[in-house]
């Protein structure tokens, strides 16, 4: 290749396609998060309005349907074919564009797809891309419908792994997996949490539609509002402290906790700080109240510390750089009257805003956490006081991560008793006859969500 050849590749302007391509490559070959990858390329490349929309579109719309749209390229590429990553992932760029966007014309599709393989590799390579989709144009696609198999139609329905297909067609039926499943092939909405020491929730709508945002009510939590464009980050009120970005679902733990001004609790495990500064809204430094907030690394600490700040609780917040399951080193035993392990998880209930962790999973992942689970639970358990209230929640949707890891604690430890998790009418349907509280995805259109209460009633 000329130095001339090289400069103009180095000088081609991205595109949001080009861009799009590059980020599901790094996605797939690194296991990075695609949504952190997304907002700096924005941001690198100065992407706004229809340029950001149309690269978050792809970016998301792809990695929710990789499964699917590998599926409609299996009758276009030869098995024994070694296709690049980067050029695989232009493919199922182009095919997304064909099926799912019908605004873009197919010849502008095929176009640029052509031209991004020239580009990034050479002519021989844009030839068989143009030779694919075009074949893909001509051909049409097979019909997932004609699949007998429940199993392998619905997972290629809801491009779902099949094995993770089974584990919820065995718990929650193959109509409500499916329900859930096309619930998360939906585009994911803003949710952001109001710190009412400054206003209302109704103040916050009423200062954010003068901003330009739209923005109603949660349905979910009542210190919660939704955004249906906008960002919250760019409002003046995020940045004054008067609201903090935070999932529907996940502003349902810190009420759970029935905390008093003066309870000193302990969040195990509470980077990046949202549940802990919502912890913290009903403390009283003069009433002697604090949350001591921990995570295993430091960074993530000053995190919380910096969340803290913004929120206008730092007062009441301690941060500490610690193991959960090593708390029997620094505290006394019976100390807290309020635990919170919002516990490591494999984050099956974020698919829709990470829709990465269903392809990077795998059976063996809930073991392996409902371990670390259990010793963190074994670990803070003891610290405690009598008559204290402990919650343990997720972000994830399995039985084995949820109901069966808190069964199996209290099977150890009958000092301990299951109390009903306090939620407004709204949320009854989601109330599981063990008293704890399980939101799927499809149920309110947020984060799948497990929370349950305990007591300590002995010593």
């Amino acid at each position: 290749m000329t130095n001339e050849v090289k400069k103009e590749k180095r000088n081609t302007k991205k595109t949001s396609r080009y861009i799009a391509m590059s980020i599901l490559d790094k996605t797939e070959k690194n296991n990075a998060y695609s949504n952190l990858l997304l907002n700096d390329a924005i941001e690198k490349n100065k992407l706004s309005g229809p340029d950001a929309g149309l690269l978050t579109e792809l970016v998301y719309g792809v990695l929710q349907r990789k499964i699917t749209l590998d599926f409609y390229l299996s009758d276009f590429i030869d098995p024994a074919k070694k296709v690049d990553t980067w050029v695989q992932n232009l493919l199922r760029l182009s095919i997304y564009q064909m099926i799912y966007l019908d605004k873009i014309p197919q010849h502008a599709i095929l176009f640029e797809a052509a031209e991004i393989a020239k580009k990034k590799g050479h002519d021989g390579v844009s030839k068989f891309v143009n030779g694919v989709l075009r074949n893909a144009e001509r051909r049409g696609f097979k019909n997932i419908a004609d699949i007998k198999d429940d199993i392998k139609r619905l997972s290629l329905e809801i491009s779902m792994p099949e094995w993770l297909v089974e584990n919820f067609v065995a718990e929650l039926g193959l109509e409500e997996t499916k329900a859930m499943g096309l619930s998360l092939l939906q585009p994911s909405h803003a949710s952001a949490r109001v710190n009412e020491r400054f206003l209302t929730v109704d103040e916050a709508i009423e200062a954010m539609e003068e901003e330009g945002f739209d923005v109603r009510k949660s349905e979910v939590s009542p210190v919660g509002i939704i955004s249906n464009g906008g960002h919250f980050a760019s409002s003046p009120l995020f940045s004054s402290g008067q609201l903090t970005i935070q999932d529907e679902s996940s502003m349902l733990v810190a009420p759970a906790l029935q905390i008093e001004p003066h309870h000193l609790v302990l969040d195990a495990c509470s980077a990046p700080g949202g549940k802990t500064t919502h912890i913290a809204s009903y403390l009283d430094k003069e009433a002697g109240g604090k949350v001591i907030a921990l995570d295993l690394h430091a960074h993530k600490v000053k995190l919380v510390e910096e969340n803290a700040a913004r929120l206008h609780v730092s007062e009441v917040v301690e941060g500490r750089t610690l193991d959960a399951r090593k708390v029997d080193e620094v505290f006394e035993d019976g100390l807290f009257d309020r635990i919170l392990v919002d516990a490591p998880c494999s984050g099956l209930g974020l698919m829709r805003r990470k829709p990465d962790i269903k392809y990077t999973k795998k059976a063996a992942d809930f073991k392996n956490l409902q371990k670390i689970q259990l010793e963190i639970l074994e670990s803070v358990a003891p610290k405690l006081k009598l008559y204290g209230i402990m919650v343990y929640s997720t972000c994830t949707i399995t039985k084995q991560e949820n109901t069966e890891t808190v069964e199996a604690f209290l099977k150890n430890h009958p000092e301990f008793e299951k109390i009903e998790v306090a939620v407004g009418e709204k949320l009854q349907p989601c109330v599981t006859a063990d008293g704890f509280v399980q939101i799927y995805p499809h149920d309110f259109e947020t984060d799948g969500f497990f929370i349950s209460c305990i007591k300590k009633i002995a010593e």
